[in-house]
């Protein structure tokens, strides 16, 4: 192999198939080539065959030559197209195998500071914060502002007490009527007259008026 292709470094499989791409468009246009070729040489032994046989069979023979060169052409494109079907399938294998190790490592690193223990061990703190916190949630939604604490059994026997104390007072009232006493008219407020007070130029006036009328 060194003799042919020298020490050169591994190709990846993404060179190879570039090459191998190049070679079968190559082998492609060299078959495209000799079957110009081969249609050629069939149309001068066709012109020939009645005219001049040496040429139409020399053109045979040239024809032969071809088709045989093609054949191997063929059996190369097949075999380059074999190899790099195979060299894409496996390449792909491999990107599906490196990205497969990828998530396996990084599963590790994940999984290398964390285990069961931790797991529970951290649920345990979470379950411990979450009772803290609705402890400290109903304390702050007792009624209990500032250290005043209420008893209900006081509260409810002095409702006690002030239901007996309606219900007597009701009793009572229904043993003992009320009395009422007669109503007294009132007087309707007297009005003193206004004094008439004449002054003495009004009488020398009205004097005057009674002899203008001779009263």
């Amino acid at each position: 192999m060194k003799l042919f292709f020298g020490s050169k470094a591994k190709a990846t499989p993404k060179e190879a198939i570039v090459k191998l791409r190049e070679t079968l468009l190559m082998l492609e246009k060299r078959e495209k080539h000799l079957e110009a070729r081969i249609d050629s040489e069939l149309k001068t032994a066709k012109l020939n065959a009645s005219k001049n046989k040496r040429v139409a069979l020399a053109a045979l023979k040239r024809k032969k030559r071809l088709e045989g060169q093609i054949e191997k052409v063929a059996g190369a494109r097949m075999t380059l197209e074999e190899q790099m079907s195979a060299i894409e399938s496996a390449n792909i294998n491999l990107e599906t195998m490196n990205a497969m190790r990828t998530g396996s490592d990084a599963m590790k690193n994940i999984h290398k500071d964390l285990n069961i223990d931790k797991v529970d061990a951290t649920m345990d703190d979470i379950r411990d914060q979450m009772d803290i916190a609705n402890e400290v949630s109903e304390a702050i939604s007792q009624p209990n502002l500032f250290g005043t604490e209420v008893d209900e059994d006081e509260l409810n026997a002095e409702l006690e007490q002030l239901e007996q104390e309606e219900l007597d007072s009701q009793l009572l009232n229904a043993e003992n009527p009320p009395i009422h006493a007669p109503k007294v008219p009132q007087m309707e407020p007297v009005v003193p007259k206004k004094n008439l007070v004449i002054s003495q130029d009004e009488e020398d006036e009205l004097e005057e008026l009674r002899a203008s009328m001779a009263i």
